[in-house]
């Protein structure tokens, strides 16, 4: 078995992992870090692809370029979820979707 297979074997578990996150929980901070594991999953994967490819800085370049929007996604995410905690006093995410307006 080569180390590409082994990573992608890895890349796959990640993006599970997080996709199980994401279907099991309603606590709306729970959902930034499943998406945040998806997210990481998916680095990998670009990581991988450029070093398959032959092309290991395109792959970096654009891991970076991915971290930096993610980490605003996440931050904007966990603001939201301390401001609805604040106004609301619940985090669930069910109770949060039936808000109007």
């Amino acid at each position: 078995m080569s180390t590409l297979e082994i990573l992608m074997a890895g890349v796959i578990a990640i993006i599970g992992i997080g996709l199980y996150g994401l279907l099991i929980t309603r606590n709306l901070i729970k959902v930034v870090v499943a998406l945040q594991i998806l997210v990481k999953g998916a680095l990998l994967a670009l990581v991988a692809a450029g070093e398959a490819s032959g092309q290991v800085n395109l792959g970096q370049s654009l891991a970076i370029t991915v971290i930096v929007a993610d980490t605003v996604v996440a931050v904007v995410g966990l603001a939201l979820a301390v401001q609805a905690k604040r106004l609301l006093g619940t985090l669930d995410v069910d109770a949060l979707s039936t808000l109007k307006g």
